[in-house]
């Protein structure tokens, strides 16, 4: 190895070192050190100063090294050719032309929606689902993952264990019962906290050989135009997210895709950690794909145009033709400059031709493990640097390299299908992402909150939308503003998925009746059947049955119910009520419990 580079004065001290460092490390840090990233070994101390830190230091290189496909020199040669085309600003669709993608409209729930399901609900046992879950609470003022927040306050419901009663129900539906595997990407932030979750809480009923854990890597951040790796301090570098797109690498890598192939999985769904209607949509998504022949499906929402969701486009040029999600500031500008010089208007339905990405993707198994194969599951990186200025020569802060799942069809070819399932928003995209100050904003300038508050709302409305197709007179009542978001105050409706995975089953479930005002119903189980049933004003009902226990439930019920409850901004609560402003106050609900298998009957 020539070794001449440490004549250099600023490296120095990592020459004195350089006896120390093992022959791998010598070899990597050779290779960076030509790459231009002398920076990094600058000033090092003499030996016996700082060892432990020089040690890990060259520790996280050869990691990082090994978990990047190609290697440092690899990340910092894909660096330099995006940021380049970026300084440049160079156009990602350059020679394409946008039109409408294949689309199955399901916002209605139409006989289509019902047929749809009951083909995706027919393959239960053939369905995987992948949670994409790297994020914690910070930016929601919550301090832990995602997964732990509360779907809703009334029962106080986890997003992980929401996911895994719906994993559950399906089983329970399904010929075979096979257990449906649950794959969760984790970051290192996220890995911890969501094994212990998942561990005190016995995997919410889950077997532990369906959960497979997949931890993502982070990637260095980038200081300059040039590719220089970003130091945090002397021995640390800056590491950051690599984007979700990372699952298709993880999901070949660690052999769980072809795995679950080899078992009989037909599809996997991909969603993300805390849109709460992911599986309204999974058996009339199922259905659609089976219908149609896709071998990618994109589920998606009818967009308003301007609003900051991608729009899904037909991609057509140079050859080629690729369905795919574009950002909502490059859909605006393409349109202009190809087909429409307005840009980003609505047709004659009042929304974008182009419906809006909302990263719930159901995907063909054994097509995705062909493409992974041939692809290593490396996917399109982006980067996306914020300038100081318009001469993009300097950032205002390390920026990184990024990749998106819902990128995977770059890789795609003629005999590939990709199709767009759009669904209503309440029904499939409620994300809990933003905090009531920041909600507050957005609802104010027009746009989704996108908070708990919301995605709670959206969750009590998919219940009331659920009984309404089953025949049920739904009232709702008022809407008003909790800290300044939106919140509308009954019925609050929650359908377990025991109770009602299909518009079908709740049909079949419920006879008549009518729900009003700020009255709240819980079903919990799979036998429990609803005949006139009236609540009104704030009455509650709470049902749940264990397997084995058929439960009928007549008659109008009257009682002082759950009473919601406003907390000021500063109130000293937990911060999973803190995150929405108000909380729940049973004031004297009816509640039924079944815990042994038997007939029953509830009479109000």
């Amino acid at each position: 190895m020539d070794t001449t580079f440490l004549d250099h004065a600023e490296l120095a001290g990592l020459k004195a070192n350089w006896g120390t460092i093992a022959a791998d490390r010598q070899e990597l840090v050779a290779a960076l050190v030509a790459e231009g990233q002398a920076a990094l070994f600058a000033d090092w101390d003499a030996p016996g100063t700082n060892d432990a830190a020089k040690a890990a230091f060259l520790d996280s290189l050869a990691k990082i090294n090994g978990n990047y496909p190609g290697g440092l020199v690899g990340y910092i040669h894909n660096a330099r050719k995006l940021l380049a085309e970026s300084k440049e600003g160079a156009n990602p669709f350059e020679g394409l032309t946008p039109e409408q993608p294949e689309k199955v409209d399901l916002t209605s729930f139409s006989a289509d929606f019902e047929k749809y399901e009951a083909v995706g609900a027919a393959r239960f046992d053939q369905v995987g689902v992948v949670l994409v879950a790297g994020g914690l609470g910070e930016r929601l003022g919550y301090n832990g993952i995602k997964l732990d927040i509360a779907v809703e306050v009334l029962e106080c419901t986890s997003y992980l264990k929401h996911y895994a009663d719906n994993l559950l129900a399906m089983q329970a539906r399904s010929a075979s019962k096979r257990p449906v595997p649950f794959v969760i990407m984790v970051s290192q932030d996220t890995g911890p906290k969501t094994i212990e979750s998942l561990e005190a809480n016995h995997y919410f009923g889950l077997r532990k050989e369906q959960v497979f854990i997949l931890q993502q890597e982070l990637v260095p951040a980038i200081a300059d135009n040039d590719g220089a790796l970003a130091l945090n301090a002397k021995y640390e570098l800056i590491l950051k997210p690599h984007g979700h797109g990372d699952i298709h690498m993880l999901l070949h890598t660690s052999g769980v895709a072809a795995q679950l192939k080899d078992a009989g999985i037909e599809y996997l769904m991909f969603i993300q950690d805390t849109n709460g209607p992911s599986f309204n949509t999974l058996p009339a998504a199922v259905g659609v794909s089976v219908e149609n022949g896709y071998d990618f499906n994109s589920l998606a929402i009818r967009r308003k145009p301007g609003e900051a969701v991608g729009g899904l486009s037909k991609l057509v040029g140079n050859g080629k033709e690729f369905t795919l999600n574009v950002e909502y500031n490059q859909l605006d500008p393409l349109l202009r400059a190809t087909i429409n010089p307005a840009g980003d208007v609505a047709d004659e339905t009042g929304f974008s031709p182009f419906p809006g990405n909302c990263n719930t993707l159901l995907i063909k198994l054994d097509t995705y493990v062909r493409i992974l194969e041939a692809s290593r599951g490396i996917i399109a990186e982006f980067v996306n640097p914020k300038y100081t200025d318009d001469t993009k020569s300097a950032f205002k802060k390390p920026t990184r390299l990024e990749t998106m799942m819902q990128d995977l069809p770059k890789l795609f070819g003629e005999s590939e299908k990709v199709g767009v399932t759009i669904f209503d928003r309440m029904w499939s995209f409620s994300p809990n992402k933003n905090n009531v100050a920041d909600a507050a904003a957005k609802i104010a300038a027009g746009g989704p909150a996108d908070a708990s508050a919301t995605a709670e709302n959206d969750f009590y409305a998919a219940g009331r939308a659920r009984l309404e197709v089953a025949g049920m007179q739904v009232e709702t009542a008022e809407e008003k503003r909790i800290l300044g978001v939106p919140f509308t105050l009954g019925p609050k409706v929650i359908l377990r998925p025991s109770f009602a995975m299909t518009l079908a089953e709740g049909r079949a479930k419920v006879t008549g009746g009518a729900i009003r005002g700020e009255a709240t119903l819980i079903l919990d189980g799979a036998d429990i059947a609803l005949e006139n049933v009236e609540l009104a004003g704030k009455t509650g009902l709470v049902v749940k049955a264990c397997a084995g226990a058929k439960v009928t439930v007549k008659g109008r019920f009257e009682n002082a119910g759950f009473e919601l409850v406003e907390l000021g901004a500063d109130a000293d609560v937990p911060e999973y009520l803190k995150i929405r402003g108000y909380r729940f106050e049973n004031r004297g609900a009816a509640i039924y419990e079944f815990t042994e298998p038997g007939e029953y009957t509830i009479e109000a």
